[in-house]
């Protein structure tokens, strides 16, 4: 299999899918075709994870399809009760591509790292196989960020992957608790400085160099935040640098 030589990780804020009333079902987005591009094969391979909702069943037979309609090898690592595929590692490497679902992404990581996949992942990283996700799917590969693992009130959260030296804001603007708590964790410096995501926006890092935002709101933004004694928003000790996003048109989905 011919990779390209850079190690890309695809971070996505919300709105990898969106409903389909002509197929009946959920199809994925201008974000995934963005992901499955980076790859450079006509036909990728995408591995999909569930980790982080307990290997659902039914989110896998929907992503499954999801796809279907796409020129794209799709299979899936689940880890309840037991692994499925012999050797996860070697399951990992052989993808062009993995998808990474939301849910918890304290699970995930501790899950993750029982199983010896955040050494996989890394691996598979450094080899060019492209990382992506949403949701706790977008946060696993950063140091960590704020999540809603332990119940519904967010909490910091820093025992990521650490792939990429910066926290992850997700779901920016639609969830009024995510702003704020970064900026106090940043500020705090119990998490480090920042890349956040809209609904409908991506953060894409080529190796740890955060390159561009990618967008299918035509309103979703990205932001930076990084900690400065001055401060602007909602909290003293931060200054926050919004990011436009460049828009992906929803045309010409399927090769």
């Amino acid at each position: 299999m011919s990779r390209i030589g850079q190690s890309h990780i695809v971070a996505i804020g919300g709105g990898s899918f969106r409903p389909s009333e002509r197929y009946g079902f959920i199809e994925p987005t201008a974000l995934l075709r963005y992901v499955l591009d980076l790859t450079g094969q006509d036909r990728p391979r995408l591995g999909l994870l569930a980790t982080a909702t307990g290997d659902d069943s039914d989110w896998l037979l929907k992503m499954y399809g999801a796809f279907s309609r796409w020129d794209v090898e799709v299979s899936h690592l689940t880890v309840f009760p037991m692994p499925n595929v012999a050797d996860p590692r070697e399951w990992v490497l052989e993808q062009d591509a993995i998808y990474v679902s939301g849910g918890s992404v304290a699970n995930l990581a501790a899950l993750w790292r029982l199983h010896g996949l955040d050494e996989a992942f890394a691996e598979a990283w450094r080899s060019g196989v492209i990382l992506s996700g949403q949701s706790a799917g977008a946060l696993c590969w950063h140091v960590g960020g704020n999540t809603d693992s332990f119940g519904p009130r967010l909490r910091p959260w820093a025992e990521g992957l650490a792939l990429l030296p910066y926290s992850c804001g997700v779901h920016y603007d639609s969830d009024p608790q995510r702003r704020t708590l970064l900026h106090e964790s940043v500020a705090s410096g119990e998490l480090p400085e920042a890349y956040a995501a809209d609904e409908g926006v991506a953060l894409h890092y080529v190796g740890t160099e955060f390159i561009q935002a990618v967008s299918v709101s035509p309103t979703g933004a990205a932001y930076r935040i990084e900690r400065d004694g001055a401060g602007v928003k909602e909290c003293a000790g931060v200054k926050e640098f919004r990011i436009e996003p460049r828009l992906l048109t929803s045309t010409n989905l399927e090769p």
